[in-house]
């Protein structure tokens, strides 16, 4: 039994939920995943998993050699790609996450000029607005908008946005411009929210900072149907300046209360840092950090 192969297979079945699922993955027989655990098993003198009709399920000692055999593999691959170059010049595969609407409108714009430049990379860009974990999931490289926690992760940080509170010149007109926060109790707001319900907005800074409560007219979960309602004249929306920023230099959205603006939120390019960072990492991080330093400041200038 080879151990590296017999690894893979039970990572496989760990990651795709049961031993069926990892039979259809691999394309190999199900009798041959099984046996490739049962041998591992038996190596270790231990059992591994726990075999369900529905799911497999991880024992103590599986899980803690399930997280030693990922590090195992994963430096395997490491010295396999150093040995075939993939140090010397930038080739090989990276995956790249983003918050949705930024990614759409700043990443996917740089990753695209990077594949022109660098025909020998292939990159994978998935785009959510939820923090994933970036090694669980094999991240290369992420985007990171706000604070970041604690931890071992690589980050540098290249620029920030701001908060706008904006509407269309159409409401305005009808309703009146507000000078202060206090003068939003007035208007008809748009709220951004999902399920949870988000009925305040933040104000001001340090001792000035303040909490303003709103009363939507709408609301709406994704960024694109707020502003198309601030456009239609709807209300007032609060949003991320990347995320207003099309509209307000179009003339649609007019930016109101930047005096009153709560701090900015930093963005960050952020990875896991390995010990030797693949070329193809590096590079992208070289090419893609100063085009997205002069996306957030021209941003910023909304």
């Amino acid at each position: 039994m080879d151990r590296f192969d017999a690894i893979r297979t039970l990572l496989a079945a760990v990651d795709a939920g049961s031993l069926t699922a990892a039979s259809r993955q691999l394309g190999m027989p199900l009798p041959t995943i099984s046996r490739h655990i049962s041998e591992l098993e038996a190596r270790l003198g231990a059992q591994l998993v726990i075999r369900t009709n529905r799911k497999l399920l991880l024992t103590d000692a599986g899980i803690t050699f399930v997280a030693a055999g990922r590090r195992v593999l994963e430096q395997l691959d490491e010295a396999e790609r150093a040995a075939a170059g993939e140090y010397r010049m930038p080739r090989g595969d990276l995956l790249i996450t983003a918050p949705i609407m930024f990614g759409k409108l700043h990443v996917t714009p740089i990753v695209l000029a990077f594949l022109a430049a660098y025909p020998d990379v292939n990159v994978r860009v998935v785009l959510f607005d939820h923090v994933i974990d970036l090694v669980e999931n094999h991240v290369d490289v992420a985007v990171r908008i706000g604070h970041l926690p604690d931890s071992g992760m690589v980050a540098a940080r290249i620029g920030e946005i701001h908060w706008v509170v904006c509407a269309s010149p159409a409401y305005l007109a009808t309703h009146g411009t507000p000078v202060a926060p206090d003068d939003l109790a007035k208007h008809n707001c748009i709220g951004f929210e999902g399920l949870q319900m988000v009925r305040s907005w933040p104000f001001g800074r340090g001792a000035d900072a303040k909490i303003v409560a709103i009363k939507p007219r709408f609301t709406a979960n994704t960024a694109e149907a707020v502003i198309e309602a601030a456009i239609a004249g709807i209300g007032i929306a609060r949003l991320t300046s990347y995320q207003a920023a099309g509209a307000i230099r179009a003339g649609q959205l007019i930016s109101l209360l930047r005096e009153y603006a709560p701090p900015p939120l930093p963005v960050h390019l952020v990875h896991t840092g390995p010990p030797l960072v693949p070329l193809k990492m590096r590079t992208f991080l070289d090419f893609a950090g100063p085009r997205l330093k002069a996306s957030l400041a021209d941003i910023a200038k909304i």
